[in-house]
Formats: structure tokens, sequence, C-alpha cells
């Protein structure tokens, strides 16, 4: 009991160094191999480490995979939680919008792990998708609601807004291969090009009717 209680010994420089290099190999691995096709050894070889040496800092692949969802939620929300209530409406849905995109080309294999393991029925992060994460877009949809009230933003319904948004933003990610295949390259002038038609659509969504 009292070594429970014990705080944990600050990590070594060396150590943090590890365990990073660890969770940036198993981010490559998992993102092409999917959790089930993912092994111990494979990330250790990414990581160029003995795989004992990887199990000084992780116990089990469960466990590196847990904590890249762990952070990989923290940052997903993040975009989202910064729609300022006090701001325009519109310009702060459009500013959502901008940021989940920039997340998209800034983290394609977060957000592709992050698909994965939704596709999969999310064994590992239900909890935090029903509670943080719900909970956030909870919060927001009032926000949203309470525009539309106003007449500051159409009346849309606000849930599917979100989804719409997650669903056109992620695509350039979610989806690289495919985009990249059809516009046979992928440059961040692409991500330009998405941007501008997603302000217009999500503009003229959000605009209420002139009366």
């Amino acid at each position: 009991m009292e070594a429970a209680l014990r705080p944990e010994k600050p990590r070594t420089r060396i150590q943090q160094r590890n365990r990073e290099t660890i969770l940036e190999a198993a981010l490559d691995v998992f993102s092409t191999e999917g959790f089930r096709g993912a092994t111990l050894d494979q990330i250790a070889a990414a990581a160029g480490l003995s795989k004992p040496n990887l199990l000084y800092y992780f116990p089990s692949k469960d466990a590196i995979y847990t904590e890249l969802l762990s952070t990989l939620l923290t940052r997903w929300l993040d975009p989202l939680h910064a729609v300022d209530g006090s701001g325009d409406p519109i310009e702060e849905i459009l500013s959502y919008v901008r940021r989940k995109l920039e997340h998209s080309r800034d983290f394609p294999r977060e957000s592709r792990l992050f698909a994965n393991e939704i596709v999969q029925g999310a064994p590992r992060i239900l909890d935090q998708i029903e509670g943080p994460l719900r909970h956030m877009v909870d919060d927001k949809t009032a926000l949203f609601r309470e525009w539309a009230e106003a007449g500051k933003i159409a009346k849309v319904d606000p849930y599917h807004l979100i989804f719409s948004i997650w669903a056109t933003t992620q695509h350039y990610a979610d989806f690289s291969v495919q985009v990249q295949a059809i516009l046979q390259s992928y440059e961040d002038s692409h991500f330009a090009d998405a941007e501008a038609f997603l302000m217009t659509v999500f503009r003229a969504t959000l605009t209420p009717a002139k009366t």
C-alpha cells in the first residue's frame, strides 16, 4: 500500500527520449498495420530498440496503443474546444473547419489511427467518446442552437453540422491515397484548395437566408 502511494520517479532525459521514440515508431506501425496487424517486434525494429528494451518502457502493445489514442483524443478535442462563444458565430465555425483541416494535413497518421479504432468499434476509447468527446459536442451544439435561434447562423442541425465538418476535413488524411491517386499528387497546395472550397461551402450553409 505504501509503495502504491509513493510518487513515480521523474523520467530521465534518456528515458523520455526513448518513450517518445517508441511512440513515434508505434504511430507509424499502427497507422499502417492497424492494432491487430502490428507487433511488438515491428515497433521495436522501427524504434531501433530491442524488444526487451521496449518492454522496459511499455508492458504491452496494448499499453502503447492506449497511450497513443489518449494523446490523440486530447489533440482531436482541442480545435472544438477553441470555438469561442463570444466570437462571430460564422467565423468561429469556419475557424473550426480550418483547424480540423490543418489537423488532417499535419497529423495524418494520428487521424488514420483514430479512424481505424472507430471502425473496430472503439474498444479502447469508447468510454472517452461517450464521456469527454460527447460532453464537448453537446456543449458546442447547444451554443450553435443559441446562435441559430438568435438568427446569427442558419437553422441547421448542429450535430450533423459537426459530423459534416469531421467527414469533409478528415477525408484528406484518412483517404489520402485516394486523394493522391485522383489528383496525381498530394501537396500543401491541395489543402489550400480544399480550405477555399470548404470555406465557401460552410459559409453558404451557415449564412441565414435573407428575409
